[in-house]
C-alpha cells in the first residue's frame, strides 16, 4: 500500500476505509472484511455512532494493532479542551485502544483552540500519533497552524471531480497540510457512475468509474477514503496501482469541475446552527 508523509515523519496508508452512513449493526464485519482486502486505514468519528463496532472489527481482523492506521474525529459539542479530554477516552474506550494514529477536529466550529491545546497534549503524551482538521477553509487552518506549536496533519475535506478543490490542494500542500478526500464518488450524484467522461476513461485501462476517481486523487498524493460494504468493491477501490492517467485524462477530468460543494457549504450560517444543534448519545 502507498503511503503519504505528514508533515511529523508519521506514514499514513493513501487509501483509507471510511465507516460514514455504515449502519451499526454491519460496522464490525465491513471493517473485517475492508482488512482482509488489504485496507489498513480505519476512518470513524464520534459522530458516526459506530466506534464500538469498529473497534470489534479491528479486534477480530486477525491483524496486528500496530499495522493498522486508526483515525476519529471530535465531534463540535466536544470542541473544547475539556470536551476533547473528556470525549477522546471515551473514543478510545469505545474503540478499544490505547492510542489512535490520527485524530481531527470534524467541524469549524466551537472552541477550536481549546480542543487544539488539549489535543497537542494528547499527542505529546503518545495517545494520539497525529492531529489534524476537517472541513476546515485554508484560511483556518493556516490560522490555527500560525498562532500554536503545532501544524495540522491533515485536513479532511471533499474532493471529488465535481468539486476538485484544486487551489485549496495546492495551497494546503504549500503548508505542509495533506489533503484528504471525503465522498470522492460525490455519493453518487450527478449520475457520476455513469458519467461520460470518466467512462470513457475507464474504458481505456478496463477500469471502473470509482476505480478512475481514486487513481486521480492518489496521483495527487490526497489521502482517499471510500466506503462499502461490499467486498467486490472494497478490492475493486484498492485496484488502482497497475496505471496511470495520462496529461490528456487529467485535463477531461478538470472539465467535470463545478467548483462547489455537492452537499452544503460550512459557511451557511443556517447550516452551522443544523450542525450545532445534533447533540451525540453517546
Amino acid at each position: 500500500m502507498k503511503t503519504v508523509q505528514l508533515n511529523n515523519g508519521v506514514e499514513i496508508p493513501v487509501l483509507g476505509f471510511g465507516v460514514f452512513q455504515i449502519p451499526a449493526e454491519e460496522t464490525e464485519q465491513a471493517v473485517i472484511n475492508a482488512i482482509k482486502v488489504g485496507y489498513r486505514h480505519i476512518d470513524t468519528a464520534q459522530a458516526y455512532m459506530n466506534e464500538t463496532e469498529v473497534g470489534s472489527g479491528i479486534k477480530n481482523s486477525g491483524v496486528a494493532r500496530e499495522d493498522l492506521f486508526i483515525t476519529t474525529k471530535i465531534w463540535i459539542e466536544n470542541v473544547s479542551y475539556e470536551g476533547v479530554m473528556k470525549s477522546f477516552q471515551g473514543s478510545l474506550d469505545r474503540l478499544g485502544l490505547d492510542y489512535v494514529d490520527l485524530l481531527l477536529i470534524h467541524q469549524p466550529y466551537n472552541d477550536v483552540y481549546g480542543a487544539w491545546h488539549a489535543m497537542e497534549e494528547l499527542q505529546k503524551e503518545g495517545k494520539i500519533r497525529a492531529i489534524g482538521v476537517s472541513n476546515f477553509a485554508v484560511d483556518r487552518a493556516v490560522d490555527l497552524s500560525v498562532f500554536n506549536e503545532t501544524t495540522p496533519a491533515i485536513n479532511q475535506i471533499e474532493i471529488n471531480p465535481f468539486n476538485q478543490q484544486t487551489e485549496a490542494i495546492e495551497a494546503l500542500k504549500a503548508e505542509g497540510i495533506v489533503p484528504e478526500a471525503w465522498a470522492p464518488f460525490a455519493e453518487g450524484k450527478n449520475n457520476i457512475f455513469q458519467n461520460e467522461v470518466l467512462s470513457e476513461i475507464g474504458k481505456k485501462y478496463n477500469k471502473s468509474v470509482a476505480q478512475v476517481i481514486v487513481r486521480w486523487l492518489v496521483e495527487q498524493d490526497i489521502v482517499v477514503l471510500a466506503k462499502s460494504t461490499k467486498p467486490e468493491r472494497m478490492k475493486e477501490n484498492m485496484d488502482v496501482f497497475d496505471f496511470s492517467l495520462s496529461d490528456e485524462d487529467k485535463t477531461a477530468i478538470a472539465t467535470l469541475n463545478i467548483g462547489e460543494s455537492q452537499f452544503f457549504s460550512h459557511s451557511d450560517p443556517n447550516m452551522i446552527k443544523f450542525l450545532a444543534s445534533n447533540k451525540l448519545a453517546l
